[in-house]
């Protein structure tokens, strides 16, 4: 089976397995393991390919499951409990949270009712985008810089990062770039310790900054992410900026990682800006995402 087969198989595999577990809590790192993959890469390429976090694909699913039980005749608590939660309110925000209605609204009206089908993941190579890509190997290096914690947002300039930047004194920017010392190179903006669901809205530490080698002394007043040996993938993109850039984030989870022998590790993803255009509408750079062999 080629490695993308071996991606979509382990997803759809995590389907079915999702399926077997809705009143009961599925482990994911021993279902991870089992698969021959990590917790890591599974959230992240499921989310990735499926649009919402594994955890929402889950209780969609219970609760459109649950819904059915709901229009019987059993008692409320004894379907909260069988679908994991100890008591009706705690159950009774989830299902209003899918269905927009409250389980007593459903048993007497009968409704209304949304669905969340079961996923079904397939492989469509395009092949309309080409990944500009390389994978290389760096020792221990440090990014140091300015770090705030932010709410992830999918597409578009993200107006807490763009306040973080701004807020810095155009004379900070410089001394940055001087302080620049090895790959990836030049200013770089770095999403740290973001949610393995990829959950818009979820918190990430983002750091204005640069690389610099282990051991380098860093100012008292800078920030410091340390960065272990590994493998990185290393995608290269021109045009519209951020949308282009945007792009080849997904793109990376729908049809590089699929179709190559490599998945996420746990890690900062970098981007490096090597050109821009005055008003910075169009850019080109790289995207660092920390890999390791499947």
């Amino acid at each position: 089976m080629s490695k993308g087969g071996t991606v979509i198989a382990e997803l759809n595999r995590l389907v079915a397995l999702v399926e077997d577990h809705l009143t009961d809590d599925l482990d994911l790192t021993r279902v991870a393991s089992g698969l021959g993959t990590t917790e890591y890469h599974l959230r992240r390429m499921f989310s990735s390919l499926a649009g919402m976090p594994l955890s929402e694909y889950v209780r969609r699913r219970r609760m459109t499951v649950a819904a059915a039980d709901v229009l019987g005749r059993e008692d409320l608590l004894g379907i909260a409990v069988r679908y994991g939660y100890g008591s009706t309110e705690a159950f009774g925000r989830a299902f209003r949270s899918v269905h927009g209605v409250s389980p007593g609204d459903v048993r007497r009206d009968g409704g209304p009712l949304r669905t969340q089908p079961q996923i079904r993941f397939r492989l469509t190579v395009e092949g309309n985008i080409t990944m500009d890509a390389r994978i290389t190997d760096r020792p221990d290096f440090r990014l140091i810089g300015h770090a705030a914690r932010v709410p992830l947002i999918h597409q578009g300039v993200n107006p807490h990062i763009q306040a973080h930047i701004a807020s810095l004194p155009a004379e900070e920017h410089t001394r940055l770039k001087e302080l620049s010392a090895t790959e990836p190179p030049g200013l770089l903006q770095v999403s740290a310790d973001v949610d393995p669901d990829y959950a818009e809205g979820t918190q990430l530490t983002y750091l204005h900054g640069v690389a610099v080698t282990d051991g380098t002394h860093v100012p008292d007043d800078l920030d410091v992410i340390e960065v272990p040996a590994g493998a990185w993938a290393v995608f290269r993109t021109e045009g519209d900026y951020p949308g282009a850039l945007q792009t080849a984030w997904a793109v990376t989870a729908t049809e590089w990682f699929p179709s190559n022998p490599w998945r996420l590790r746990p890690g900062p993803s970098i981007v490096s800006i090597l050109d821009r255009s005055d008003d910075f509408s169009t850019a080109t750079c790289e995207l660092w995402l920390p890999v390791e062999r499947a």
